[in-house]
């Protein structure tokens, strides 16, 4: 393992914030890897409106994979240990392909927010307000691993598991600097561990040592089940071992079946299976239900009882997933992400003019997300943000093919994403530019 340095600048993908919004979907509790970093070196007081403000990072197996986010475009870049000249164009297509696979760009985010909003009148409230949030495709494993550690916990302690299952079971891949300008020290990143690396049976006592508690059992015990029943060999092609790619197959199963064969593995109860369905094996009508799920089918959608915390039953559970299910149709797991996310009191001011929606830094100044709630707190940093300059409308010119400022514009349209023909008047189509349903005339690039 060395410190690598990236390779050229980022290449930009066009993408309405409408359509992705980094801030809120890579910190709704999802995932739980993401470094985040502010990009102090800019000066705020000169960007053009929507510039990008953070960076976000994410280790592969065999990278690491860089993100910004501009009003209308998703700016991405690689980093690898070691990469020859002769193949970065093949491995940056790799990254995109990735990115489009993660982030499921495939699936029309704009056209799900109007058919909620016109089956679901609280929906519509809230479609401006909370605008990109959408599911993720996880990896099987790390995702099934991640909600163990999530039974009763936060998302600091959730984080810091995440962390520590990395440090200690995966060895280190790259070491990178932060951000030009940044004063956080150089970050070594590990990729997430194999089922093997986590099945032997002295992990449990190392893992309740670093404060796993009860979950430590878990952790093992589920990836031991997992390596016995169906092996350790490593796919060359895809660096997976041949439990993994048996994790993936469920994919392909029918709900119910996929359902049962997690609720075989220790420490995995209705809801974190659920969480696992929705957020890893494209059961998108999926709706993982807790108390909070509840109380919101209480309070908004006429579901019989008190929004008060009330025993979660299997019977109850199926009321609550039968209700809202109902209420949002085919993409319901979906739906219910963006109303979980904005009912939330660490979103309250999200998406709000007056209060900016980016990530939160640890007090410490590291990466990690904070709060003491399943999501974490949105900041209150004096920097504006891609959403509070949103409402600002101020327009820069796009990113030039190659910029001074290392950004590399990529030819690459996404699929046939719903855009609105004209016909509306001038205040319509500003409202509907801003919500990313109709394209602008010119794109923002970050400086």
């Amino acid at each position: 393992m060395s410190t690598a340095v990236p390779i050229g600048g980022f290449r930009a993908l066009p993408l309405p914030l409408a359509q992705l919004s980094l801030a809120a979907v890579l910190k709704c509790g999802q995932s739980f890897r993401w470094s985040i970093y502010p990009l102090h070196s800019l000066d705020q007081s000169v960007l053009p409106s929507g510039a990008p403000t953070h960076e976000y990072r994410l280790c592969l197996r065999d990278r690491v994979v860089c993100l910004r986010q501009s009003l209308d475009t998703l700016y991405y870049r690689s980093v690898f240990p070691s990469i020859t000249t002769s193949n970065v164009e093949s491995r940056e297509a790799e990254t995109l392909a990735w990115i489009r696979d993660y982030f499921q760009l495939d699936i029309d985010l704009i056209k799900l927010y109007k058919q909620w909003s016109t089956m679901d009148p609280v929906f519509h409230r809230l479609r401006d307000r909370f605008e990109g949030i959408r599911m993720l495709r996880q990896d099987p494993f790390e995702n099934l691993i991640s909600f163990i550690c999530s039974s009763n916990n936060n998302i600091t302690r959730i984080t810091k598991m995440v962390k520590s299952l990395c440090q200690y079971y995966s060895p280190p891949i790259v070491s990178l600097p932060p951000p030009m300008g940044s004063t956080l020290d150089e970050e070594t990143y590990h990729p997430f561990p194999p089922p093997s690396a986590l099945a032997s049976p002295e992990v449990s006592t190392r893992l309740r040592a670093l404060g796993f508690g009860y979950r430590a059992d878990f952790i093992q015990r589920t990836a031991a089940m997992l390596v016995e029943a169906h092996g350790r060999t490593v796919n060359l092609k895809s660096s997976m071992e041949s439990s993994e790619e048996w994790l993936s197959t469920l994919r392909t199963m029918s709900t119910a079946e996929a359902r049962t064969e997690l609720l075989k593995f220790v420490g995995v109860g209705r809801k974190v299976a659920d969480c696992i369905l929705l957020m890893s094996l494209d059961k998108k009508e999926v709706i993982p239900v807790d108390t909070h799920v509840h109380q919101i089918a209480v309070k908004h959608y006429g579901l019989r009882g008190t929004a008060k915390t009330a025993n979660m039953n299997p019977k109850l559970y199926e009321e609550v997933c039968t209700k809202l299910a109902a209420v949002w149709g085919e993409y319901a797991g979906w739906a219910h992400s963006v109303l979980f996310t904005s009912d939330l009191k660490s979103f309250a001011s999200y998406g709000l003019p007056s209060s900016p929606a980016t990530p939160s830094m640890t007090p410490d100044g590291s990466s990690t997300s904070s709060g003491n709630s399943l999501v974490a707190t949105p900041s209150s940093e004096a920097s504006a943000t891609p959403a509070s300059k949103k409402r600002k409308r101020k327009q820069s010119k796009t990113a030039s093919t190659a910029s001074p400022n290392g950004y590399v514009e990529v030819v690459d349209a996404l699929p046939e994403l719903s855009l609105d023909a004209p016909g509306h008047s001038l205040a319509e189509r500003v409202k509907r530019r801003r919500r990313g349903a109709i394209p602008s005339p010119g794109g923002t690039s970050p400086t």
